[in-house]
């Protein structure tokens, strides 16, 4: 599927887009990379990623899950025990952002020179406009 069969038709999403701004989303891909290492219930969760609100990452969970991606196991104790992990699905899920996230890693320096050119010619168009 290419991008142009992707349409908005008014608030309506295609069904493709949703689900890849949910796996690509900021704490969707820090979320499926931290599950791909283990389960983790919501606390340890959160501490892991770090500097993610309770809000969000419930959002995101409930998302995911709801995505088919994310596993929810609520135990029957006192007090209740929740742990997250991935499905299947959210195992595949993971190893692509895992590859993206790999591609990062690698490309970062080249990332950074071209932002660095981008910024001098932006510098260098706004200097001469002024004079």
């Amino acid at each position: 599927m290419n991008v142009s069969t992707w349409n908005v038709a008014g608030e309506d999403m295609c069904p493709h887009r949703l689900v890849l701004e949910h796996v690509t989303s900021r704490w969707g891909v820090l979320v499926l990379l931290a599950l791909e290492e283990r389960s983790y219930r919501f606390s340890e969760l959160r501490r892991h990623i770090g500097r993610v609100s309770e809000k969000m990452l419930a959002q995101t969970l409930q998302t995911l899950g709801r995505d088919g991606l994310v596993h929810r196991d609520a135990k029957p104790v006192i007090p209740p025990r929740v742990d997250y992990s991935l499905t299947e699905l959210g195992r595949e899920a993971a190893a692509q952002v895992r590859a993206l996230s790999a591609w990062t890693d690698r490309r970062m320096g080249d990332v950074q020179k071209a932002r660095e050119a981008y910024d001098r010619k932006a510098r260098q168009a706004y200097d001469e406009a002024r004079s």
